[in-house]
């Protein structure tokens, strides 16, 4: 077999690929003199907003900004708490914190998402909402969720960084709560050039208190109605996501099909365990950001990938939220312990081949089976 060399995301193409599409859009931005809360960017929300089905969206600096304005605006009290997966990014207890609240990392399920039975478990007198990560391009089991909140009366918001185009049920990732955040980093299946993100929401007078926050305090009307901060998607970023938004289901159709690609050929290793195979009879529509498995002898199948040329990632440095005691976390979480054990992303973009994929499951195969 000839040796590729696969890396685990190829930078340079996002610009190489559509180079020339891409100098247009420059132009066309920096010809009008206007980056800044412009036409493009109005266009992109609205556009963002119809296609998850929600009422408004709103562009800002990036998606750990978005998860502190929306929390900002729904207003939090000192010792508020949250109940977030400890299998999340650690911008999610952050934003948290920032906002005014206490994040609670709790255990992950059998998907490897939050855990319903350790969110119930978790709630006290304080606890006043929980934030479900959609992860990897896979919405939690909402229904649960939901239940779990109106029976304690807690309010429910996203993070759906991972997650554009995600569903649940038919309905997108995003659009179960009060209010969510989406990433446009670079990797992300629908991604700019540099850090960006999204803000989703229903309600009016919430979307008015998180347009104020993301630009020093001022509406829509550019009247200032509150404190806020300088938050602001640039309209260039801005064009560039319109223009990818165009073709998204496109993207999302071949991320499905690589992950289709991967359960035919490594289902039948007993070392690994896989994320579930895209389907279109269940209740969950997976959009793909990342392809995250566990395995067996997991950090010696890195090696041996890498040896191979073949790049893999092991998801925020094979840490969860509640491994950073540094930051007084104290709890006790086994599922998610034992999971970043074994957890790591094989390559999952728009720009692997399906010889690439052959040669990757090829590669994985050899390592277990001498």
């Amino acid at each position: 077999m000839m040796t590729r060399k696969i890396p685990f995301f190829e930078y340079p193409r996002l610009w190489t690929d559509s180079k020339q599409e891409y100098i247009s859009i420059f132009d066309h931005v920096a010809s009008s003199g206007g980056f800044i809360l412009q036409k493009d960017l109005a266009d992109f929300e609205t556009e963002l907003a119809k296609y998850t089905g929600v009422n408004y969206s709103v562009g800002v600096g990036n998606a750990t900004d978005a998860m502190e304005i929306f929390l900002e605006a729904i207003g939090l009290n000192k010792g508020d708490e949250i109940i977030i997966s400890s299998h999340t990014m650690l911008a999610t207890a952050s934003a948290i914190k920032f906002a005014g609240g206490v994040p609670v990392p709790v255990d992950i399920g059998e998907d490897n998402l939050i855990c319903t039975d350790s969110i119930e478990n978790s709630i006290t007198s304080n606890t006043i909402g929980i934030m479900p990560t959609q992860l990897n391009g896979r919405v939690c089991d909402m229904d649960k969720i939901i239940k779990i909140a109106q029976k304690n009366n807690l309010f429910i918001v996203e993070d759906a960084a991972q997650a554009l185009g995600a569903k649940f049920k038919g309905k997108h990732a995003g659009t179960f709560g009060l209010a969510s955040c989406i990433s446009f980093f670079p990797a992300k299946v629908l991604g700019c050039f540099g850090d960006a993100g999204g803000v989703l929401v229903n309600d009016k007078n919430l979307y008015h208190k998180i347009f104020q926050l993301h630009d020093h305090g001022r509406d829509i009307d550019g009247e200032v109605k509150r404190w806020g901060r300088n938050s602001r998607l640039d309209n260039l970023q801005a064009a560039i996501l319109r223009h990818k938004l165009k073709n998204y289901d496109k993207v999302i159709e071949r991320r499905r099909e690589v992950a289709q690609m991967y359960q035919d050929r490594l289902n039948d290793l007993s070392e690994l365990q896989l994320p579930p195979p895209p389907s279109t009879t269940s209740n969950h529509f997976d959009v793909y950001q990342n392809y995250e498995i566990t395995a067996d002898k997991r950090d010696d199948l890195k090696d041996y990938l890498n040896e191979k040329n073949i790049g893999t990632l092991i998801q925020w440095g094979g840490k969860g939220v509640h491994h950073f005691r540094q930051l007084g976390f104290t709890q006790k979480l086994p599922k998610t312990d034992k999971f970043f054990e074994r957890c790591i992303m094989l390559p999952m973009n728009m720009f692997i081949s399906n010889e690439d994929v052959d040669y990757i499951c090829e590669t994985v195969k050899s390592f277990y089976i001498k």
